[in-house]
């Protein structure tokens, strides 16, 4: 029938039974046969001339990958974010572009909310710090309690309207850039929307899920407005932070912690 790439990282573990129904179906998949998240342009041209439809994890699919794919007709992305795809690109050469969205959204907000409360009570130093036979206990006693403070969410999403949910249930003050249309079934009924300077200025906690844009959101201008010590998650995008901006504001001790979950 045809040929399927298959870009995504840990597709042929997690996914068996997708790998099977496109076998089944007649088609050939072409697997990732490394652990990387993405393809280089050079290992795509190696299979795009030949390929029908690919599951693309964060490779870079323009129109100079397009040019070369002649007989490309979908491409599926193992995940929400397609901001790694030309879209415009691939509607002029009659590519279908379609991805999971809200598969994974439940999952990323729980990860989100793990790793604020290692953040929270130095979970991860502690550990660390305990396989080297160490009892730090004084360090470990001064974190701090979720409930009370304040988490600003930047992007409304699917995911982040569960991060402010599970926010929310955990007794925080969630905050949330403003939008003209709030959309139905929000998962976090009482998060109180405000601009983008008044969510930087009082959050304790900042929560990346918006999509890449022409720029960082955080970045030294940002990281101004923010409050001494704010802990910053991001799980959308590596894009949305000024790496060198971020570690100048963690060695000077205005970003409390850091959590992302990019290489």
């Amino acid at each position: 029938m045809g040929n399927i790439l298959i870009t995504a990282s840990h597709f042929q573990t997690l996914c068996q039974d997708a790998i099977r129904i496109l076998e089944d179906n007649g088609h050939h998949v072409i697997l990732n046969d490394h652990d990387m998240p993405y393809y280089s342009f050079e290992e795509l041209a190696v299979w795009a001339p030949d390929i029908q439809g690919a599951i693309i994890g964060m490779d870079q699919w323009n129109e100079q990958v397009f040019q070369i794919a002649p007989k490309l007709k979908i491409l599926a992305r193992f995940g929400v974010g397609v901001d790694n795809v030309d879209l415009e690109a691939a509607k002029r050469h009659g590519v279908q572009v379609v991805n999971a969205a809200g598969l994974n959204a439940n999952a990323v907000a729980e990860l989100a909310l793990a790793l604020l409360f290692s953040c929270a009570r130095n979970i991860s130093i502690a550990g660390h710090t305990m396989r080297e036979n160490k009892w730090e206990k004084k360090a470990y006693s001064k974190g701090f309690e979720l409930s009370g403070k304040t988490m600003g969410v930047i992007g409304y999403g699917r995911i982040g309207q569960l991060v402010g949910a599970k926010g929310q249930a955990l007794g925080m003050n969630v905050l949330s850039v403003v939008h003209r249309n709030k959309p139905e079934g929000c998962e976090c009924e009482t998060m109180h929307f405000v601009t983008m300077d008044e969510l930087l200025s009082q959050s304790d906690i900042v929560v990346l899920c918006a999509p890449s844009g022409d720029k960082p959101l955080v970045d030294a201008e940002s990281l101004a407005k923010m409050k001494d010590g704010v802990v910053i998650l991001n799980f959308a995008r590596d894009t949305l932070v000024n790496d060198d901006d971020m570690a100048e504001a963690l060695k000077e001790g205005k970003v409390k912690r850091y959590v992302t979950d990019f290489p």
